[in-house]
């Protein structure tokens, strides 16, 4: 078993140069924060991930890839929406 410090390492790497921050609370359940460089507040929080779902390196890669797939699609609609109060 991979140390929770060591967990979040890979995660919070997984997403540079992007600002990411990965914590674990009491419960064993890992939050995951993507910060937009610019603004600086978080663009993604995905929280109630457990620790027990990322037993494998294919695991946290499939983690970080259905994050960064999220994050694509959260940008695209707030470009959308920017386009849209411009017309």
């Amino acid at each position: 078993m991979m140390s929770t410090l060591e967990l979040c390492h890979i995660v919070e790497s997984g997403f540079l140069p992007a600002k990411c921050k990965c914590t674990i609370d009491a419960k064993d359940q890992i939050m995951v924060q993507i910060f937009d460089r610019e603004r600086g507040h978080a663009d993604l929080l995905a929280a109630g991930i457990p620790v027990s779902s990322l037993n494998s390196s294919r695991a946290i890669a499939n983690l970080i890839a259905k994050l960064k797939d999220e994050l694509k699609l959260h940008a695209a609609r707030r470009r959308s929406t920017a386009y849209q109060e411009r017309a």
